[in-house]
């Protein structure tokens, strides 16, 4: 728009300020509204001259309004105990939900960040979130304090006396801190215990079975876990399992007086545990310790023989934790089936 045209513009309020008689007296009542909103225009038109450009200044009220339009909304505490109690209440949805499982995991994992950073690498957290949630997902609450309980004892029998360990060279990698492929290792069988679970396979009368099977695993794995990293802290002779050699502690296949008694006590904890949370019954509590002992036995026995041998180079640590606690889980399950057979 050119400079004479603006001008023209900012002389219209005169214009109809001062109309000709001849013009408009025959219908004086149409120019009132047409007035009016002229001269509101003449009161708050501003030209601000920039280059060879001219700007119109909306009236202060108009940008007011144009403004408060994008305000964003104002977030009150009744809003704030809305969401709060809207996200307990997903995750205390029962049955559980993958949403209140998700949601469940972040929050515990964003708590429990020094615990998690202390004994697994970020790769490691990652697969732990993946087992937290699809845990969450098929057993709830209590199976996931069942993993936690797990997780815990685990991380502090991996840490005890974790400086001789490391003189020693029997310390586990990263001091300790487990990675994906261990955590993928001791939770394999229980995670296709927790599909089984979700996916309803074999209906309500498969049900207690899947969830005797989860926490048999898991008693398994801890047993290992803390009869190997007990027996290494504190192991006075260590035997191999096969021939009952003497041999030097962190030997693969090898046992100890200690590290077995210490294996012993933590699956009977992990399985009282399970008790408590109603994942298993009294008798299926002390299946889940037996299968656990018979399932390591047979991992010593592995590892002594086949571990990492000639041609054997692919059975590394992880490939006999899978075998170790999907033994436990299997040997569990058969023994419960068998029980119900000789007493229906």
């Amino acid at each position: 728009m050119t400079t004479s045209a603006l001008h023209s513009l900012a002389s219209l309020p005169a214009f109809f300020s001062n109309p000709s008689p001849s013009l408009f007296s025959p219908n004086p009542t149409l120019l009132s509204p047409l007035y009016s909103q002229f001269h509101h225009l003449h009161l708050h038109l501003h030209l601000h001259s920039h280059s060879h450009c001219h700007v119109i200044t909306l009236p202060n009220k108009r940008r007011k309004t144009a403004m408060s339009q994008h305000t964003p909304p104002r977030v009150t505490s009744s809003s704030v105990q809305d969401a709060l109690g809207g996200a307990v209440a997903l995750i205390q949805s029962s049955p559980a939900t993958w949403r209140s499982a998700l949601l469940s995991n972040v929050l515990i994992f964003l708590l429990g960040s020094p615990i998690l950073v202390a004994g697994l690498s970020p790769s490691g957290i990652a697969a732990a979130f993946f087992l937290g949630t699809l845990t969450w997902r098929a057993f709830g609450p209590s199976g996931f304090l069942l993993v936690a309980t797990y997780f815990v004892i685990g991380t502090a029998a991996t840490k005890v006396k974790m400086a001789q360990k490391v003189a020693q060279g029997v310390a586990e990698k990263r001091k300790g801190r487990r990675g994906p492929g261990s955590v993928i290792g001791s939770s394999a069988a229980g995670c296709v215990f927790a599909f089984l679970t979700i996916f309803q396979v074999g209906g309500e009368a498969f049900y207690q079975l899947w969830r005797l099977g989860f926490v048999a695993s898991f008693c398994t794995k801890l047993s290992d876990t803390v009869s190997s990293e007990i027996g290494k802290a504190y192991g006075k002779t260590t035997y191999l399992v096969t021939t009952f050699k003497i041999v030097p502690r962190g030997t693969e296949g090898a046992v100890s007086i200690e590290g077995t008694l210490a294996g012993i006590f933590a699956s009977i904890l992990l399985a009282f545990v399970g008790f408590l949370m109603g994942e298993v019954s009294s008798h299926a509590a002390i299946i889940c310790v037996i299968a656990s002992q018979i399932a390591n036995l047979g991992e010593s026995i592995i590892g002594a023989v086949y571990q990492e041998k000639e041609g054997f180079q692919w059975l590394n640590n992880d490939a006999v934790n899978v075998i170790n606690i999907s033994m436990g889980s299997i040997i569990a399950v058969l023994m419960q089936q068998a029980l119900q057979s000789l007493h229906p």
